[in-house]
């Protein structure tokens, strides 16, 4: 068997840490293995241990990466939108839209992790500061804050009622709300 160079080893970390990301929120972190993660991305479950001190290292590294990520569509939304105004509203008709509802891997990290993470205290600086940042680019302080919660809260709410009626309105509701609270 030959060895890896170095830069192969940090490109699979890199697609091993992606697509555990979007595993995790997609599935729920305890729904998916080590050897689910693997094996998405082709690689054997041994060589995991070469590159991870455990599953709750990766969770945590695939945690701050999509907020990390986040952050960077949040700025590029500001960019494309010429004022941060138009992307405040741009964000609000995405998050709150029916693929981000039936895409939980792809979408926002504080919707996705929200549950895994409120049950495990392991993971809650990675996850308070990912939502520290989301809500301050949303806007300052306490208003921020409600309008991520809104945004989070709605888009739980409508992934559990998927395929009923109230799913839909859940989505509509929170978009005026959201609006609303940041003025």
């Amino acid at each position: 068997m030959s060895r890896v160079s170095q830069a192969e080893a940090q490109a699979n970390r890199k697609r091993v840490v992606e697509s555990a990301s979007r595993l995790f929120r997609e599935k729920g972190v305890p729904n998916v293995s080590v050897a689910d993660v693997m094996q998405s991305v082709g690689l054997t479950q041994g060589g995991f241990y070469k590159q991870f001190a455990s599953k709750a290292a990766l969770v945590d590294e695939a945690a701050a990466k999509a907020f990390a990520d986040m952050a960077g569509c949040l700025a590029a939304l500001d960019d494309d939108h010429g004022g941060h105004d138009a992307a405040w509203s741009s964000l609000i008709d995405s998050y709150l839209s029916p693929e981000a509802r039936d895409n939980p891997g792809d979408a926002c990290p504080a919707a996705g992790f929200a549950g895994d993470f409120s049950r495990d205290p392991e993971w809650h600086d990675t996850y308070a500061a990912g939502v520290r940042d989301m809500a301050g680019w949303i806007a300052p302080e306490d208003t921020g804050l409600a309008a991520l919660s809104t945004l989070v809260g709605a888009l739980l709410l409508a992934r559990a009622t998927a395929g009923s009626p109230i799913s839909e309105e859940i989505l509509r509701a929170a978009r005026k709300a959201a609006v609303r609270l940041t003025g």
